[in-house]
């Protein structure tokens, strides 16, 4: 017997006006004992909030008075998309497959809710997980890896006013291959959530590099879920410009032995944005391999947040290596940094580090470039654009231009 929603609703605790929305939509979706556990594990705290610790500086609850629509269709460019890249394109409607998958890929569409682990530690995917899909429709997309993909896979996240954008995406691969991924992320939805899930077996690699945009009237989630198998490699870089409040985060698990990390990141707000870049990395095997930088710079009623933390357990985290920086710029005071990087080490044979910072521009560099004849506000932008530039350094090759030249657009716009 499917719940009421006066049934749903006893499982929260005094619902919010939007919360109250996403359980009339959760009643509308097809019976799923796992998409049931999902939606119960969101339930157990509801849209996070700022007296959840790791979402003190992030708090959508607040945010999200009411699931509305956005006021705008998108904002900005796409990343670039090569030739021969297969693009995925998500909406409220779903996800627009292309017409045929190239050697090496394999989409499968899954009608029914696949479990999510640990989903009491991530609260959105697990409403992610719970309220993608409608009666017909696909839960979930699935794209295996099973030999040589040369072309990039490039998923762009789209709205059209529309008052949600939903959708999870799991991608599987094989012993010995490789992906790229491009996303952009460019909002248009009041709440939008993407949940993407990677497991990686033997020896498999990827990279995938992320473009986050949102408005000033939008809330947005991007979870990523990565496992690591024997070998494999997995390189992430994240260009965010924020929204009303905007949450990039990454769960990482080292399963097996040998395997290498890195996670890099760029944050840029301006006044009424909010960007939070949030990482967990547990080194579940012995020797692997972490690294980590992530840089931002934020003007005059922006808000920026970097939660990173490194979990070494006792026997199966030896020989760890492990590395986290983060460095911030205040460039006009009435500017928010947070920063909260940890390491939970239990382990005794192990090498690891992490470095936080935050200043103003060099005042120095900058009365150099003004004696040079350059204008003041494209001297900041220049200041500001090679302090972040390290932290794209790992991006796929074209698009890392495209973010680039988006920061620069972005700083001389608002200096």
């Amino acid at each position: 017997m499917s719940a009421t929603i006066a049934d749903l609703k006893a499982k929260f605790r005094d619902p919010s006006p939007a919360e109250l929305e996403l359980i009339a939509r959760y009643a509308m979706l097809p019976e799923d004992g796992r998409r049931t556990r999902a939606f119960e594990a969101f339930a157990l705290t509801g849209l996070p909030h700022r007296r959840m610790e790791a979402w003190k500086w992030s708090d959508f609850r607040s945010a999200l008075s009411a699931v509305e629509s956005a006021k705008h269709t998108g904002h900005g460019a796409a990343l670039p998309s090569a030739d021969d890249a297969i693009v995925l394109r998500v909406s409220a409607r779903g996800i627009d497959l292309p017409k045929a998958a190239p050697d090496g890929l394999i989409f499968h569409q899954q009608t029914d809710a696949p479990a999510l682990g640990n989903a009491e530690q991530v609260p959105l995917a697990a409403m992610t997980a719970a309220l993608v899909g409608r009666v017909g429709g696909m839960d979930t997309l699935v794209v295996e890896v099973t030999g040589v993909v040369k072309a990039p896979l490039h998923v762009i996240c789209a709205g059209d006013r529309d008052e949600t954008n939903f959708a999870r995406i799991q991608v599987v691969v094989r012993p010995g291959v490789s992906l790229e991924i491009v996303e952009s992320h460019l909002g248009g939805a009041g709440f939008s959530s993407f949940l993407i899930e990677i497991a990686m077996h033997q020896g498999g690699a990827v990279r995938r590099t992320v473009l986050q945009r949102g408005g000033v009237d939008e809330a947005q989630a991007i979870t990523a879920l990565i496992e690591l198998g024997e070998g494999s490699v997995y390189s992430q870089t994240v260009l965010a410009f924020g929204a009303k409040v905007a949450r990039i985060e990454t769960e990482v698990t080292h399963q097996e032995s040998g395997s290498k990390a890195e996670l890099n990141a760029a944050y840029l707000c301006g006044d009424g944005f909010h960007a939070d870049i949030t990482t967990h990395v547990r080194h579940g095997a012995p020797s692997c391999t972490t690294r980590q930088v992530t840089k931002g710079a934020v003007l005059n009623g922006g808000t920026g947040v970097f939660q990173g933390k490194f979990h070494v357990p006792r026997h199966i985290g030896q020989h760890t290596y492990a590395d986290m920086q983060h460095q911030a710029l205040l460039l006009e005071d009435g500017a928010q940094v947070f920063a909260k990087p940890e390491l939970e080490i239990y382990a005794d044979d192990v090498e690891c580090a992490h470095g936080n910072t935050s200043g103003a521009l060099d005042l120095e560099q900058l009365f150099y470039l003004r004696q040079r004849g350059i204008p003041l506000v494209q001297a900041r932008a220049m200041l500001t654009q090679a302090f972040i530039a390290e932290a794209l350094d790992t991006a796929n090759e074209d698009a890392r231009v495209a973010m680039l030249e988006a920061a620069r657009d972005f700083l001389e716009a608002v200096s």
